[in-house]
C-alpha cells in the first residue's frame, strides 16, 4: 500500500459524494465482464458518469467493461448503492493500487459491504455456462498483493459466510466454489487447468482476489459471485474466446440482475 493510495481514494470518495449528492453509500458492487446489464435490476438510478472523471481512476481497456460508475437510490430505510460498471485488471499494467482503487474509494465513501462479481471459467463439469456461483474462497495466483510492508491482514473469512447465507436465502440452489485468480491476459493452458483443479479450484478468472484483499484490509464484508461464462481450457472441444464470455454475460443478465437485487434487498 503506497502512502498516498488511501488519500487518493478519499479524494475520489469526496468527489463521488459531491457529484451524487449522497452523504454515504452502504453497499458497493463491482460488475465484471458482461455483468453491466444486470445493474439495471438494482433500482432507480441516481446518477451515472465515466469513472475516469474521479481522481485516480482510469478508463477500462477491456471490452465488456463500460467504465462508468452509477449510484442507485436506496429504498426507504436503506442507503444508496454504488455500482462500478467495469474494473481495472492487473494485466493492464497500472499496478495493484489501480486495480483496488474502486474498492478503496467505495469504502472511503462509507460502503461496509462490497459485492464483487466476475466472469469465470468452470473447472467442474456440473457448472453450466450462465450459472452464478458463490465464491467461498480464492487462490491468489497473481503473485501480487495490494498490501505492502508489515501490513498483515487475516483472510480466514475473506468471503463472508453470513453474506453467503443471505445469498442462499435469496436463491437456495446457488452453487459454491473456490476461485483461482490468474494474472492474464492470456487464458490458461490445459496443463494449468489440471494444476488448478489439483489445487482445489472450481473457477478461474483474472480479477477479484486483489479487490477482496483490499476490502478485508479495511474490514469491509465481501461477497463474491462468479458467472460461469465458459468451460476452462482442455475441458471442452472448442477454443476460448473473450466474445463468448461477453455473450454468456448478456444472455444471463436478467437472471443475475434479479439475483443481485434479491441479495441487496436482504442486506
Amino acid at each position: 500500500m503506497h502512502t498516498n493510495a488511501h488519500e487518493l481514494a478519499r479524494e475520489a470518495a469526496d468527489e463521488l459524494r459531491s457529484r451524487s449528492g449522497a452523504d454515504s453509500f452502504d453497499v458497493a458492487l463491482v460488475m465484471g465482464s458482461g455483468w453491466a446489464p444486470a445493474a439495471d435490476a438494482l433500482g432507480t438510478v441516481g446518477g451515472e458518469f465515466a469513472v475516469s472523471e474521479l481522481p485516480g481512476f482510469r478508463k477500462p481497456q477491456v471490452e465488456g467493461h463500460v467504465g462508468r460508475v452509477r449510484t442507485v437510490r436506496g429504498e426507504a430505510g436503506k442507503g444508496d448503492l454504488l455500482v462500478f460498471l467495469g474494473r481495472t485488471h492487473l494485466y493492464e499494467g497500472h499496478g495493484t493500487d489501480a486495480v483496488v482503487h474502486n474498492v478503496r474509494t467505495a469504502i472511503a465513501a462509507g460502503a461496509g459491504t462490497v459485492i464483487l462479481t466476475n466472469a469465470a471459467g468452470a473447472l467442474r463439469s456440473e457448472f453450466e455456462v450462465g450459472q452464478p456461483v458463490l465464491i467461498t474462497d480464492h487462490l491468489n495466483l497473481t503473485a501480487r498483493s495490494p498490501l505492502t510492508g508489515a501490513n498483515f491482514v487475516d483472510l480466514t473469512d475473506t468471503y463472508s459466510a453470513s453474506l453467503r447465507a443471505l445469498a442462499r436465502d435469496a436463491a437456495p440452489s446457488l452453487a459454491e466454489g473456490v476461485y483461482a485468480a490468474m494474472p492474464g491476459p492470456h487464458f490458461e493452458t490445459p496443463a494449468e487447468i489440471r494444476m488448478l483443479r489439483a489445487m482445489g479450484a472450481d473457477l478461474v478468472g483474472m480479477s477479484t482476489a486483489l479487490e477482496a484483499i483490499a476490502a478485508r484490509e479495511q474490514e469491509a464484508s465481501v461477497l463474491g459471485i462468479s458467472l460461469v461464462t465458459n468451460v476452462a481450457a482442455g475441458l471442452a472441444d472448442r477454443p476460448l474466446d473473450h466474445e463468448e464470455v461477453l455473450e454468456a454475460g448478456r444472455e444471463a443478465a436478467t437472471d443475475v440482475g434479479r439475483l443481485l437485487a434479491a441479495i441487496v434487498e436482504r442486506l
